[in-house]
């Protein structure tokens, strides 16, 4: 089996596990994986709980079409992340439930949608950015991702959703996960006495997980 043949089967398999846990709804969401000759990303308007592997959209290195389903609108989203972090391997959007709820809130931190609440969100996630609502496809999308200058691994897009990254796809959509279920929490919570981590603890965790 070829790298290219395992990673289409990886996306299926793990965009339609999203899916049939909620996290992924209609046709909502996207997510993209990186070749060593381009990037797989999943077809527009298709649902990821009932992807083709062989029908997932394959782009060149220049954002050029090369075989497969027309790929999401969502491509300059992508191709930004990308660009800006060479160390990205996918690109999950998804439109979750509670992430997409903080995106709609008018007091979110906007450098930190997303406060250290557990040790994983830490972990796994990292700083979460607020990104000025553009339309679904917008070509801006790009340009506010490559503004960000790859220091965050993840963002919610403003009354949109949450855009994670990883150094495959399995770890990209392990940190989506733990994105949405910190969200959910966060939402919980909300007007309760809450006790987050302390900076040393957040210090900490950073130094000893590096790898995250």
């Amino acid at each position: 089996m070829s790298n290219e043949t395992r990673v289409r089967d990886d996306i299926a398999r793990l965009s339609k596990s999203l899916y049939d846990r909620g996290f992924s709804v209609g046709s909502a969401g996207n997510i993209s994986a990186a070749l060593e000759d381009g990037l797989l990303i999943t077809p527009t308007n298709s649902c990821l709980g009932f992807l083709d592997p062989g029908r997932i959209a394959k782009l060149d290195r220049d954002g050029r079409h090369l075989s497969g389903d027309k790929p999401s609108k969502e491509i300059f989203l992508h191709r930004a992340f990308y660009e800006t972090r060479p160390e990205t391997g996918a690109v999950v959007h998804l439109h979750s439930t509670f992430a997409t709820a903080l995106s709609c809130l008018t007091d979110v931190d906007p450098d930190d949608c997303i406060p250290p609440l557990t040790p994983y969100v830490v972990m796994r996630v990292g700083a979460v950015k607020l990104v000025p609502y553009v339309r679904p496809g917008d070509e801006k999308s790009g340009d506010l991702i490559r503004e960000l200058r790859g220091k965050y691994a993840a963002v919610l897009l403003a009354n949109h959703g949450p855009v994670v990254t990883g150094k495959d796809i399995a770890s990209a959509v392990y940190a989506a996960e733990e994105l949405e279920e910190t969200a959910k929490l966060l939402v919980l919570l909300r007007g309760a006495p809450t006790r987050m981590l302390t900076a040393g603890q957040v210090d900490e965790l950073k130094a000893v997980f590096a790898s995250y």
